[in-house]
């Protein structure tokens, strides 16, 4: 994928993450929503797990190489932190009630946003959330205020 088709993506999406109170909720529920579906993955099977981090791996390998090493790593840490910090029989109950919590939060960010989600236009934008994620949390670290990309 091009850097100019890449850009766009997080262009479109940030447009739509303008508010200062739907970009901190995003910052909270998005990654919970990730940690939610590697929950629900996990309950599952171990092998459907790791498969799935892979073929999010291989997405992001075709938007950038750096952004396929960070997701690799966020992803494997939160399977490692279901393995760790949960007794098996309660992952599900867990995954859900954050799953649930998390999409709410996203839903009131966006009422403050006045815009819908991006994800209602193209479902490739649950995978770009993710990366605009990481983008506004590094320009926050480096102190940068421009647009956020990869």
């Amino acid at each position: 994928m091009s850097t100019t088709k890449r850009d766009g993506l997080i262009r479109h999406y940030a447009a739509s993450h303008r508010d200062p109170r739907n970009e901190a909720i995003h910052c909270v529920c998005v990654p919970a929503i990730m940690f939610a579906v590697i929950g629900f993955l996990f309950y599952v099977n171990i092998g459907l797990t790791l498969m799935a981090i892979a073929a999010a791996v291989i997405y992001y390998s075709r938007l950038s190489p750096l952004a396929a090493v960070e997701m690799a790593v966020i992803l494997i840490l939160m399977m490692a932190a279901w393995l760790m910090l949960m007794p098996t029989h309660h992952i599900l109950l867990a995954a859900a009630a954050i799953f649930i919590l998390a999409w709410i939060g996203q839903f009131i960010g966006h009422a403050y946003e006045g815009a819908k989600p991006s994800f209602f236009e193209d479902v490739q934008y649950f995978m770009i959330g993710p990366l605009f994620i990481l983008a506004v949390l590094k320009n926050r670290v480096l102190g940068s205020s421009t647009l956020p990309t990869l």
